[in-house]
Order: C-alpha cells, then sequence, then structure tokens
C-alpha cells in the first residue's frame, strides 16, 4: 500500500487550514441526524425558524404563479385572446426563471446567498405588483407579458438557492423532514393562487387585484428574509467534512454533473414532471369549465370575471393531495431508505408511471362525468406529490455540496427549458391549430382541448422510466459524493500509477 505522502489529492481542493482525514470511512451512518460541529454556532432554534421563513417565500412563490391560472378566464375575456396567446403568460415566465437559474446557481456556490435571495424578492415585489396594473388594449397585454416575464427573476434566485441553504442547516432524516416542509409549499401555494386568485377577482370585479395580493405578503417575506435567515458554510451540516471544500471552475463543476449519472436521469425525470404538472396546473380550471359548459351545467362567459368555481375545487384538491402527498412520500422513503438504497427513485417512478393512468381516465371522463373527473385528477395529483420532497433530497445526497447550487440551477434551466415552459404554450398550440376543423363551436372548444391534453400522460410514463434509471446508479453516485466530501475519493487514472 502506498505511504500517505503519495495518496493523489481529491478532485476537489481544500482549504489549507484544514487537515484532511484519509483512510477507512467513518463508521458512523450518513443518515444520522447528529449535527456537526460547523453548525454549533447556528441554533436549532434558529434552524428551524430559518425553514418556516423559507416555506412561508416559498409558498407566495407559487401563489404567485399560479393566481394567473386561476383567472385565466378572465383574462382570456378581457384581452380577447386565444388559448396559445394565454399561454405565453406562463411560458414567459418559466422562460425567464430557467434562463436565470444557472446565473443565480453560480453566484450561489460562491456569494453571499443571503444578499442574493433579497435582492431576487424585491425584483419579484416590483414587478408583480407591476403587472397588476395594465390596462385594456393589445398593446398592454404584452406589458403584462413582459412583466410576467421578470417576475421569474425572484423565484429564480430563490428556488435555487433556498434548498441549500435547508442542506447546510440539517443532515440525514432531518434533512428530509425539513425539505418536505419546504416543498410541500409548491402544491399548497399552487392551490392557494388557485382559490385566492378566483376570490379576489370575483369579489372585485376586476382580476387585477388578485395579483397584487402575493406581492403584499411578499414585502412582510422579505423582512423575514432580512432578519431571520443565516447563511451558512456550505456543507456545514455534512459530517463527512463538507464545509472545507472549496469552489471550483464552473466548467469543472458543469463536467462533474454532466458525469454523475444519477443527476442527469433524476433531472430529466423531473423535466418529464414539469411537463405535466406545467401544463394540467395552467389549464385545468379552463378545462373543466368548457367541459361544464359542453354538458350544459354552465352558460359559457359573457363577460369577466368568469364564474371561478373550478378553481376553487381545483385549487382544494392541489392543496390536499399536495400535503397527503409530499409526507406520504416522506414517509415511505424514510421506512424504506435503510432497506433499499434505491428507494427513492423507486418511489418517484411509481408516482409517475400510476398517476399517468389516472390523467389520462380524468381527461377522458371530462366530457361526460364531472365528480368522477375531478376524483381521479385528485388521485393522479396525490400520487405525483409523492415525489416532490424526494427529488430534491436525491440531488442533495448525491451531490458535494460546493456544486449543489449549481445543481439546482441546471436541473431547474433543464426541467424548464424541456418542461413547463412550453408545455402551456404547447396545448393552447395544438388547441388552436385544431380550431380550424369546426370554428366557433362550444362543444369544439373544448374537445380540442381535451385532444391537446391527451399528450400529458404519455410525458408522464416517460419520466417513470427516466426514474427507473435513476434507481439503478443513485447507490454509486451517492457513496462517490460521500467520498469526495470526505476527501477520501479514488485517485483519477492518470494519476492513480503514482501511488503503486
Amino acid at each position: 500500500m502506498a505511504s500517505n505522502q503519495h495518496r493523489p489529492k481529491p478532485s476537489l481542493s481544500l482549504r489549507s487550514n484544514t487537515t484532511v482525514r484519509y483512510g477507512s470511512m467513518s463508521s458512523e451512518q450518513p443518515d444520522s441526524d447528529t449535527p456537526s460541529v460547523q453548525t454549533a454556532s447556528i441554533s436549532q432554534r434558529c434552524s428551524y425558524i430559518s425553514v418556516a421563513v423559507l416555506c412561508y417565500i416559498n409558498l407566495l412563490n407559487y401563489m404567485d404563479r399560479y393566481t394567473i391560472a386561476g383567472v385565466l378566464l378572465s383574462i382570456q375575456k378581457y384581452f380577447k385572446i386565444d388559448d396559445s396567446t394565454s399561454g405565453l403568460l406562463q411560458t414567459v415566465f418559466i422562460c425567464s426563471f430557467m434562463l436565470l437559474a444557472p446565473v443565480f446557481g453560480y453566484l450561489g456556490d460562491r456569494y453571499n446567498r443571503k444578499l442574493l435571495m433579497i435582492a431576487g424578492l424585491i425584483v419579484w415585489i416590483v414587478t408583480s405588483l407591476g403587472s397588476s396594473f395594465v390596462k385594456n388594449t393589445s398593446k398592454h397585454f404584452w406589458i403584462l407579458v413582459l412583466t410576467r416575464a421578470l417576475v421569474g427573476t425572484g423565484e429564480a434566485s430563490y428556488s435555487t438557492i433556498a434548498p441549500t441553504i435547508i442542506g447546510d442547516l440539517f443532515t440525514g432524516n432531518k434533512r428530509t423532514l425539513m425539505i418536505s416542509f419546504f416543498y410541500i409549499c409548491i402544491p399548497v401555494g399552487s392551490g392557494l393562487g388557485y382559490i385566492m386568485g378566483a376570490t379576489i377577482a370575483n369579489a372585485t370585479g376586476d382580476w387585477r387585484w388578485a395579483l397584487r395580493f402575493s406581492p403584499a405578503l411578499g414585502g412582510l417575506g422579505l423582512l423575514l428574509l432580512v432578519f431571520l435567515i443565516p447563511d451558512p458554510p456550505r456543507g456545514a451540516s455534512d459530517k463527512q467534512g463538507g464545509a472545507t471544500l472549496e469552489n471550483t471552475a464552473y466548467i469543472e463543476d458543469v463536467k462533474y454533473l454532466w458525469k454523475n449519472r444519477s443527476f442527469v436521469w433524476s433531472s430529466l425525470g423531473v423535466t418529464a414532471m414539469a411537463f405535466v404538472t406545467g401544463a394540467l396546473a395552467f389549464w385545468t380550471p379552463t378545462f373543466l369549465s368548457r367541459a361544464q359548459v359542453t354538458q350544459g351545467l354552465r352558460r359559457p362567459c359573457s363577460e369577466e370575471p368568469c364564474n371561478p368555481l373550478d378553481s376553487y375545487i381545483f385549487g382544494a384538491i392541489t392543496v390536499v393531495t399536495g400535503v397527503v402527498g409530499v409526507f406520504l412520500g416522506t414517509y415511505i422513503s424514510r421506512r424504506l431508505r435503510d432497506r433499499f438504497p434505491n428507494a427513492d427513485p423507486l418511489i418517484c417512478a411509481f408516482g409517475m408511471l400510476s398517476s399517468s393512468p389516472c390523467f389520462f381516465i380524468a381527461i377522458i371522463l371530462a366530457g361526460t362525468s364531472i365528480p368522477a373527473t375531478y376524483t381521479f385528477i385528485a388521485i393522479g395529483e396525490l400520487l405525483l406529490s409523492l415525489n416532490w420532497a424526494l427529488l430534491a433530497d436525491i440531488l442533495l445526497y448525491v451531490v458535494v455540496p460546493t456544486r449543489r447550487a449549481t445543481a439546482e440551477a441546471l436541473q431547474i434551466m433543464v426541467c424548464h427549458l424541456l418542461g413547463d415552459a412550453g408545455s402551456p404554450y404547447l396545448i393552447g398550440a395544438i388547441s388552436d391549430a385544431l380550431r380550424k376543423y369546426k370554428p366557433d363551436t362550444l362543444s369544439w372548444d373544448f374537445h380540442r382541448l381535451e385532444y391537446s391534453f391527451l399528450l400529458c400522460p404519455f410525458i408522464g410514463v416517460l419520466g417513470g422510466l427516466f426514474f427507473l434509471m435513476t434507481s439503478l446508479y443513485i447507490k454509486e453516485d451517492r457513496k462517490a459524493a460521500e467520498l469526495l466530501t470526505s476527501g477520501e475519493a479514488p485517485a483519477p487514472p492518470e494519476t492513480s500509477t503514482e501511488s503503486m
């Protein structure tokens, strides 16, 4: 065996004032909840308060994102726009979010994360509030599109950086639980966005007031962020020594992630999930409203505000199934993870593969039975919500601490580029393309959107297959991340002969 002075250095450089421990791996389990030395300066109470604040802001992010969907019928009537044009409101938001995420990922691995989130949140509040002051002309509609694009700046900074702070405050099962609280805000915030948007628009008679609610609450979130959130050392909770890792060149980070098979396959799975959830979240209330008009259960909307009932119901379903699904997925993961190292991606695969038939049946039944449609939508959303917390946890334990913000950013960019950045517009574009066959028919308005929706279940099956591929590599990639973090990474091929 080679002596210590000839051992190859790990591929990530270490701080000069840190002693690197070589030799056998610690017998402690990586899932232990014992805090590391580096987090001693941050009290447990402060850590829990930080998670509560981060959850609150994440809730507001998703409330704002889906308020537009909750009042979409009113917006279409107000600006007299078709399906594809209205789908642009979500697409431009996701595109700006997607393009800026890598920028904040790079900055988040290198600079003060708290200041970056504060700057992003300020931009979000200002632009989201500004989008509520548009007027009823085609020119002003494009101002609405522009402001919704700028809103993505705030979410790009926050969604990229916040999970890495939680990852540096907690470890093991406690980290999984805290991450589940953070990601439960996705379905809960989305559902509240439908409900609050529709309620405020209906009460005021003006959909623009609905866009002013989240920014008002965002001011409180900004104050809480300034005074209550710490910026812990990167990797502080990783007992293997993650806080001692230094940053490397961005191109090296990207190469590392590209070779991380669990990260690549799980990112493709997240992309398919984003496509499905983006399309369903944006179009479902409008789709179900048209279904009831076709069945003679409701009159078509002639002036805004339009009937908000479907936004209420779909929002409530999203909240309930999101809460139950996230905690159920976390519970199953904690029970199975010790016995099956690949349990997390297998749970995600099950969620995707089993939810797809539910959504397919719901789409088919929409023209004949609204209660049955809502039932299968609820089951499908419950199964899909099993994945939310596990997706973030997978990224945190297969990627070393100093590359997590970059990994979050690249995953966000890919999943939105190929997922929900285009799916709302694509569904609307297909629907508009089918209009020429039976123009100006209420029944056909429903069926053309129905046929467009059928793309989603097939994309869901594809996502399930991607998660099955992740399960083949996750044990190996997790162990590699632990070795690299501890400074015990194996020798690179080109230097291995030096230790002979």
